[in-house]
């Protein structure tokens, strides 16, 4: 786990809100404050959805084809213009927390690019915690896995992994101490 001070606020809200850098991220959750408070849970009503074919649902989610199982989650991309809805105006928003889960595809291209000792099945989740509030904006980056190891390569390489997208995609950040 590391967390990361995010230095430039207006240039990160708007690859959050305004571009598909986050996109195929999974969406856990989210709590906005502005004239009140929003949340938003990510997980997906699979009953809702009972008379339509996963695949005219998340035809657009980039990680997403019709050959596999609906999503637990819903991706960031299917919840970001909602968002947006909320926080955009002339006030900055009091507050704002999202949660994203790196996508099980995701996680397992991890473990065999960095040739970690982890099954894809035993890690229940890669996050990220983007939160805003009057100390700033940051990022904390969290593991949790389904069985208890020492083994802590995973959350290196996923710590490790966070910095070098957004350093490739232009999100300035200090890791904060």
């Amino acid at each position: 786990m590391i967390s990361l001070k995010l230095t430039e606020t207006k240039k990160f809200m708007s690859q959050l809100l305004l571009s598909e850098l986050f996109d195929h991220f999974l969406f856990i959750e989210g709590d906005i404050v502005t004239f009140n408070s929003f949340h938003i849970d990510g997980y997906i009503q699979k009953d809702f959805y009972a008379e339509f074919p996963p695949e005219e649902l998340f035809s657009a989610a980039s990680s997403f084809s019709g050959s596999e199982a609906l999503p637990e989650y819903s991706y960031w991309k299917q919840v970001r213009e909602y968002c947006f809805s909320l926080i955009k105006g002339k006030r900055t928003p009091l507050s704002f927390k999202f949660v994203f889960r790196l996508s099980p595809t995701n996680i397992a291209k991890l473990i065999s690019k960095q040739n970690l000792d982890f099954q894809p099945n035993t890690v229940q989740g890669l996050y990220l915690n983007i939160q805003f509030n009057e100390q700033g904006l940051t990022c904390v980056t969290g593991t949790s896995l389904n069985t208890f190891t020492l083994d802590k390569s995973l959350e290196k390489a996923w710590d490790g992994m966070v910095q070098r997208f957004f350093t490739k995609n232009g999100v300035a950040f200090e890791v904060a101490i």
